[in-house]
């Protein structure tokens, strides 16, 4: 197994740093290796202690190689945040080769004009993504490679970070002894496997809801149009069951990983479990129902934020519906209270491949599944580079070669006088 034939991706959340270990075999794409470690140094999505998270990192990578027994080396990272922005921009390009094919070299050189644009100093562009493509006036072209054509054009979205948060992320991980290949914004990566191609066209919301931020993109037309970060998720309902049931925050969680229920419908109340209480050694007796009666109202407060956000963004009504993935959103009743406050088609997604079968690896399989996506792209459309002695056309071959019969049949009745 060579290192060429795999790709890792860095999932750095508020509760786990995963590092999943992809490989592409003769066109396939496996998982191969999963290694995760309790994040620490992270506080809603965001680092406040740089050694801390590299430590985080190091565990989940180690992790990761043990199971697979390689060095990994190099790694895509995942980024989200409230700091994100998206912006429009428009690039114009001249088809550089002699025929007028359209290459990779003119996708590039596209895309990077589309980067000039006015950004204030405090930020950085993180991706550029084509809405569509423009070829001498003709609009709505998904890939152009191999296309003949003049002009060039591409609408794309621009995605752009605060430089703070993006250099505090790179820190960590170059610290943790790795080279960033790339970053890849997260909704992005986890809308590309979540969504299927209808729901990404006519318009759909993907709520990745971790354990200490909810992060909202809004797809339509093929590409993401939107994204938001709320600060709230899944640590809030552990914080809650904390005071509920008067107990530590690692006991609460556990119990909530176990035993925990949004729907207080859902819940049973034979199903008992013990915690012990905080200023006590003598463990007391809940039930699930109990369990259920402290998380339904956070977790629909937390549906009702979502849907007051969707609306601010102005996407309040999409025909494709809501898309919840992240760790929050596998706790059972979850789905039932998210179409009651949501109002709308819910589904919950999962990665479909063995070993990250569960919401909270959408993430860091998402984005995996966006470099693949490049690199066929690149590798299946992509037009060879073409070099200065094309091949001529077989006219053009005849031509020559009578060309070249009568100069030797000249230079052989010369070299009789000569």
């Amino acid at each position: 197994m060579s290192n060429n034939d795999i790709i890792v991706s860095l999932d750095i959340g508020t509760s786990k740093v995963r590092a999943i270990i992809g490989e592409i075999n003769n066109g396939t794409f496996n998982i191969i290796g999963v290694g995760s470690a309790d994040s620490e140094g992270i506080r809603k999505g965001a680092i406040v202690d740089i050694d801390q998270t590299v430590q985080s990192i190091r565990s989940a990578v180690d992790h990761a190689e043990r199971m697979v027994g390689i060095q990994i080396s190099e790694v895509y990272v995942g980024i989200s945040g409230n700091h994100i922005g998206l912006q429009t921009s428009h690039g114009v390009v001249a088809v550089q080769n002699e025929d007028r094919e359209i290459g990779e070299e003119d996708i590039d050189r596209v895309l990077k004009a589309a980067e000039v644009i006015a950004l204030p100093p405090e930020r950085e562009i993180i991706d550029v993504v084509a809405k569509q493509y423009v070829v001498d006036g003709l609009e709505g072209i998904s890939d152009p490679r191999g296309m003949i054509g003049v002009r060039l054009e591409v609408e794309a979205t621009i995605i752009t970070g605060a430089k703070t948060a993006i250099h505090n992320l790179l820190r960590c991980v170059e610290k943790s002894g790795l080279k960033v290949k790339d970053l890849v914004l997260l909704s992005l990566g986890s809308g590309q496997l979540a969504l299927s191609k209808d729901e990404k066209t006519m318009g759909s919301v993907l709520v990745d809801i971790g354990a200490g931020s909810t992060t909202i993109a809004v797809f339509e037309s093929g590409t993401i149009v939107s994204t938001s970060t709320l600060p709230i998720g899944g640590e809030f309902i552990t914080n809650d069951i904390a005071y509920g049931l008067r107990t530590l925050t690692d006991q609460a969680e556990k119990a909530k990983l176990k035993y925990g229920c949004a729907s207080i419908e859902d819940a049973a109340a034979d199903v008992t479990f013990k915690v012990t209480r905080i200023g006590s050694n003598v463990d007391k007796e809940f039930t699930q129902e109990d369990l259920a009666a402290i998380a339904e109202p956070r977790v629909q407060e937390i549906f009702q934020l979502i849907h007051q956000e969707v609306k601010r963004l102005g996407y309040a009504e999409q025909p494709g519906g809501f898309i919840l993935t992240g760790g929050t959103a596998s706790m059972p009743g979850l789905l039932k209270i998210a179409q009651e406050e949501l109002s709308a088609s819910v589904r919950v997604a999962v990665p479909d491949y063995i070993g990250v079968r569960d919401p909270a690896f959408t993430g860091g399989v998402g984005i995996l599944y966006k470099v693949i996506k490049n690199i066929r792209v690149r590798n299946n459309t992509g037009s060879p580079k073409k070099s200065a002695n094309r091949t001529k056309s077989p006219g053009a071959q005849e031509a020559a070669r009578n060309k070249t019969g009568l100069m030797e049949r000249l230079k052989n009745i010369f070299s009789e006088f000569i």
